[in-house]
């Protein structure tokens, strides 16, 4: 029996380290990269600003998956993390004039540094128990930037720190403000671009192989020789750096910085993306961030188109929200608990496979 697959096979040892290793996929790959980088083009101001969000989703859940979906380990306060990531780079550029260059992998240095420090119980405690202790970073990491009045330099009742207008600054060039909607984009979806190169070059390494093996049985990788306390120890590190750019994008988003859209509403949202879009995979923490981000833009506009014919649902949008947020989360775990990468891999094989079912 014949395969459509046939002659695809590699020559060499860099063919067979690719990321991309078939024509057809290279194709797609740089078809979506053109996209991307035309997007700006076609789209208005608003479908940017969804866009921005996008990629702040994506920086901060392919963080969540590396620990969840393939360390295997749990987190319900990666939001935190993310705080610590916005306020370094608020602290920095404001008090300190600390350029965006510097100040982003700065906020990742020191969220990973956090990272680690509640990381540590997780040598000896899991599932439930280590939920429970990353939530109650969730909560401290809360309470101490409301009133580390030292560090953030916040007096008088002051809740929000004021970002200053960021610039891309690079020796011997003029600096390029980040004031406007699609150079935001741009500097976002470049560092969406490099956490998916690293993501999916992660797990072809010694370190991804021994976070899957203590995934999938700690106690055998443990009998094969691979450190757990230590691959562990850095699945929260890389995450947790992860975080931190995400939630410095996320100031600079905003304009400001404050600890009110860092809560667990926000960890629980990430963690449902994770969920939804595949657990153990850079393609399903894409997929469901897009998802996610778009199912409530898409609600409303469904909610606006019925207003005249059932105007009480926009009195109930929020709740209508809330509920088909658990709803799709509930369904996929039952129906689909692979997520929407599992949906895509059986389009994709059925393609492959047409017009003969074998």
């Amino acid at each position: 029996m014949l395969s459509r697959k046939t002659a695809v096979y590699k020559t060499s040892y860099a063919a067979d380290l690719a990321v991309q290793r078939v024509f057809l996929a290279r194709l797609a790959f740089w078809s979506a990269i053109a996209a991307l980088v035309l997007l700006p083009l076609v789209a208005g101001r608003y479908w940017l600003n969804v866009a921005n969000l996008i990629l702040i989703a994506v920086v901060a859940t392919i963080g969540l998956n590396i620990l969840v979906g393939y360390a295997g380990s749990i987190s319900v306060g990666h939001a935190a993390f993310a705080l610590v990531g916005g306020f370094t780079v608020a602290i920095t550029s404001s008090r300190w004039d600390v350029p965006m260059l510097l100040g982003l992998p700065l906020a990742g240095v020191v969220a990973a540094l956090v990272g680690a420090f509640f990381g540590i119980p997780s040598l000896r405690v899991k599932g439930l128990y280590l939920a429970i202790a990353t939530l109650a970073a969730q909560f401290i990491l809360e309470w101490f930037v409301q009133h580390a009045d030292w560090l953030t330099g916040l007096a008088g009742g002051q809740q929000t720190i004021y970002m200053p207008d960021p610039a891309l600054t690079l020796p011997g060039l003029p600096a390029i403000p980040i004031t406007t909607e699609a150079n935001r984009y741009y500097l976002f979806l470049l560092l969406a671009l490099a956490g998916v190169y690293y993501g999916e070059n992660l797990f072809r390494t010694r370190i991804g192989r021994a976070l899957i093996a203590i995934r999938d049985h700690d106690v055998a990788a443990q009998a094969m020789g691979i450190e757990i306390f230590r691959y562990k120890l850095l699945a929260f590190i890389i995450s947790s750096f992860y975080a931190g750019i995400a939630g410095a994008m996320l100031a600079y988003h905003l304009g400001a910085v404050t600890h009110e859209p860092y809560t667990i509403i926000l960890s629980i949202q990430w963690l449902a993306m994770i969920i939804v879009g595949g657990l153990g995979s850079i393609p399903g923490a894409i997929f469901g961030s897009v998802f996610l981000t778009l199912l409530p833009i898409g609600l409303r506009e469904l909610v606006d188109f019925l207003r005249p014919y059932l105007p009480f649902l926009a009195d109930r949008y929020a709740n209508i929200r809330d509920m088909l947020f658990g709803i799709v989360v509930l369904g996929f775990l039952i129906l689909e608990p692979e997520g929407l990468y599992k949906l895509w891999r059986n389009i994709r094989s059925y393609f492959e496979l047409w017009p003969f079912s074998y």
